[in-house]
């Protein structure tokens, strides 16, 4: 497989630079897809091959980067009746319905919405994340509903990529959590990473352990159902994977039906397939025109049938 070798030649103002930041300064690439290529060796300084991306650069070093030709798509479109909610010839904004799964994987090649995205876009998805996310910036999980943003452009991609790791997104989640809240508002602030006894969840960490993530989720009460759940909104100021589900249970209010964190409740509850949790309000600016933008998704059927059994009780 061929590939496209380049080099750059660091500049004074750039000494003691990371070296992703910096290959992220000169490409267009995710510093995701940037530490991936340095992980499998595709990046040398002065010819010598690094495998650490937080290398620090000194000036006058001269940075190879060899990046691989994409690889072949061996997903296939799937003809899907998908909510969009807008869409240019940047990006698209997608209102995903409970049980969809994002983007393929070994236990799920196919009826994703990548697939779905795929037939509507034909190939007109940003390539920066690689064969199995064509146009993923950002995810929700297979249970959980409401908006989400998928990029059409490598220059969408870039830009937005940016200002999600600048945590400039305006992100708004509504759930009902168990139990009742003591506070009317409050701030989850932790350290989330891998569950050692178990990869394939979330945990919470006190401190840095140089493999963990920092992950702050604002919380307020918008009713109090009968005492025994809450109806809330929750601001995301970073965006970690399962963030809100950890974070909720973490200080013991996990979110109702969620069986991973705690959330699962016998009886009247038993049957809810998931989480009920709904990112209803995503804003942004346009990568390309620089015009803020913000959309807004009701809640999904499910969720109001949820809710109003819980306000009449």
């Amino acid at each position: 497989m061929s590939s496209d070798l380049r080099e750059f030649i660091v500049e004074s103002d750039q000494d003691q630079l990371r070296l992703d930041i910096f290959l992220g300064e000169q490409l267009d690439m995710t510093r995701s897809y940037i530490q991936k290529l340095v992980k499998n060796g595709c990046v040398s300084i002065n010819s010598k091959p690094v495998k650490k991306a937080g290398e620090k650069l000194k000036s006058s070093d001269s940075v190879q980067i060899d990046i691989p030709e994409p690889e072949v798509l061996s997903v296939e479109p799937e003809k899907m009746d998908l909510n969009i909610v807008f869409e240019d010839d940047d990006l698209i904004v997608v209102d995903k319905p409970k049980g969809l799964v994002v983007h393929p994987s070994i236990s799920t090649p196919n009826h994703t919405l990548v697939n779905g995205l795929m037939y509507h876009c034909a190939d007109n998805l940003s390539g920066i994340n690689g064969v199995m996310r064509p146009g993923i910036v950002h995810r929700i999980d297979k249970n959980t509903t409401g908006l989400l943003i998928v990029c059409k452009s490598d220059a969408a991609h870039t830009g937005l990529a940016k200002q999600f790791a600048e945590h400039t997104i305006t992100r708004r989640y509504y759930a009902i959590v168990c139990d009742n809240l003591n506070t009317d508002e409050g701030t989850v602030d932790t350290f989330l990473g891998r569950n050692p006894k178990d990869r394939k969840k979330m945990a919470v960490f006190t401190s840095d352990n140089g493999s963990v993530k920092h992950a702050v989720t604002h919380y307020r009460v918008l009713d109090h159902l009968n005492n025994r759940y809450n109806y809330i909104e929750c601001r995301l100021e970073t965006g970690r994977t399962h963030q809100i589900r950890v974070h909720m249970s973490h200080i013991h209010h996990p979110v109702l039906g969620d069986d991973v964190y705690g959330g699962a409740r016998p009886g009247e509850f038993s049957k809810l397939e998931g989480q009920t949790l709904h990112a209803g309000i995503l804003g942004f600016t346009h990568p390309v025109t620089n015009q803020y933008m913000e959309f807004k998704s009701e809640l999904p059927q499910y969720f109001e049938n949820v809710l109003n059994k819980l306000k009449n009780k």
